[in-house]
C-alpha cells in the first residue's frame, strides 16, 4: 500500500504580514508603523500585491481608519516612486480629490484669483469616482484652464500661467485605479486621503481640504511627519479646498514643524440657503462680475484669504489677509474667464 504524499507547502506571500497586522482581531491587530506603511505602498506601487490581498488590505485600513504614520509612510512611497522632471516649485500645493455637489466648485476662481497675482499654484487631482459629483477636471476644461498629462508639461504651465492641473492618473496610474474602485467595493479607500498629501512638486506651502473633521489632525500631524515647510488642513466645503463662509473655520497647521491650531469666525452672520441646482455658467459670470451671489463671493475670497494666510503665515494675520483677498477680487482682471 503506498503512502500518501504530504501536501507540498507554500511559502506565504511576502505582503501577508502587512494583512495580518491589520487584520489579527481586536486584541492582536495594530497600526503600522511608517517604515511599515512605506514598505507595504512600496510593494502596491511595484505591483507585487495580489488583488485579494489589496482589497483586504484597503478596507481593513478603512474600519481602522489611518494613522499619521500610516499616511506619511504611503506618501514617502508614492514620492519615491515619482519621476519629476519639473524644476519649477509652485508656490502652492492644491489637491483635489472630493467632488462638489451642493455648491459649485467656488475655489476654482479662488486659486485663479491668487495664479493672477503671481502665486503659483500646482493643482492635482481625480475624477468620476463618486456618482453624482461636479469634478475639478471637467470644471478647468469647460473654463479652459491648463490641464497637463507630464510634469514637464506642468513646467512650462506654470511658468506661462503661474497654474495647472495635473490628474492622477498621469503621475500615478496605480493610485488612480485604485481611487477607481470606489464604486466596487463602496467604500473609499486610504488612497482618497494620502492623495491630498503627495505634493510631487515639493511646494512650500501645502493646503489640504477634508469633509471628516476626525481627519484633520490626522492630515496635520502627517504633514508634519512628511516634513512640509507649512501645511494647512479645513473641513473645506464637500471636502474641497473651499471655506465656507456661512460657518466659522477651525484651521489645524504645521508651521516649520510647530503644530498651531487656528479659528476663522464665519463671515455672515446667517446661513444661506443652498442652491436647488449647479450651473456651471455661473462660475465664468460671477468672475466676469454679470452673476451677484454674495455667498458665491465670499467662498471665493474667503479660500484665498486662507492660502494667502497660509503663504505669508509669519507677515499677515487673518483680518489682513482678508482684506488683501478683497483687495485682489475687486482688482481682477474679467476678461480671464
Amino acid at each position: 500500500m503506498s503512502k500518501k504524499p504530504f501536501p507540498i507547502e507554500r511559502d506565504e506571500h511576502p505582503f501577508a504580514q502587512y494583512v495580518r497586522i491589520l487584520g489579527k482581531g481586536k486584541r492582536g491587530s495594530r497600526s503600522f508603523t511608517q517604515d511599515e506603511a512605506r514598505d507595504a505602498m512600496s510593494m502596491i506601487l511595484k505591483g507585487e500585491v495580489e488583488e485579494v490581498q489589496l482589497g483586504a488590505f484597503l478596507m481593513l485600513l478603512r474600519v481602522k481608519e489611518e494613522s499619521p504614520e500610516e499616511i506619511a509612510g504611503f506618501v514617502q512611497a508614492v514620492k519615491q516612486h515619482l519621476t519629476v522632471e519639473s524644476t519649477i516649485i509652485p508656490d502652492l500645493d492644491w489637491s483635489s480629490y472630493a467632488g462638489k455637489r451642493r455648491h459649485l466648485p467656488w475655489f476654482v476662481l479662488s486659486a485663479l484669483l491668487l495664479s493672477d497675482n503671481n502665486f503659483k499654484i500646482f493643482m492635482h487631482g481625480a475624477s468620476g469616482h463618486t456618482i453624482g459629483r461636479i469634478y475639478t477636471e471637467n470644471v478647468l476644461s469647460y473654463l479652459n484652464l491648463p490641464i497637463v498629462d507630464s510634469f514637464k508639461a506642468a513646467e512650462t504651465a506654470l511658468a506661462k500661467n503661474s497654474f495647472c492641473y495635473m490628474p492622477l492618473s498621469k503621475f500615478s496610474p496605480t493610485l488612480h485605479r485604485i481611487i477607481e474602485l470606489r464604486n466596487t467595493l463602496g467604500l473609499r479607500s486610504p488612497v482618497h486621503s494620502l492623495s491630498r498629501l503627495i505634493n510631487p512638486l515639493n511646494a512650500p506651502c501645502v493646503v489640504q481640504g477634508i469633509f471628516h473633521p476626525s481627519y484633520n489632525p490626522v492630515h496635520q500631524i502627517a504633514g508634519q511627519l512628511l516634513g512640509y515647510q507649512r501645511l494647512a488642513v479645513i473641513k473645506g466645503e464637500g471636502g474641497e479646498i473651499e471655506r465656507n463662509p456661512d460657518s466659522k473655520v477651525e484651521v489645524r497647521s504645521s508651521i516649520d514643524n510647530e503644530l498651531i491650531e487656528e479659528v476663522w469666525p464665519p463671515l455672515f452672520s446667517q446661513r444661506h440657503v443652498r442652491p436647488d441646482e449647479l450651473d456651471i455658467d455661473l462660475l465664468p459670470s460671477l468672475w466676469r462680475g454679470k452673476h451677484q451671489d454674495e455667498y458665491a463671493e465670499m467662498a471665493v475670497i474667503g479660500t484665498a484669504a486662507f492660502a494667502l494666510r497660509l503663504i505669508h503665515h509669519h507677515q499677515k494675520n487673518q483680518e489682513e489677509c482678508l482684506e488683501w483677498a478683497k483687495d485682489l477680487w475687486a482688482q481682477r482682471n474679467k476678461t480671464l474667464l
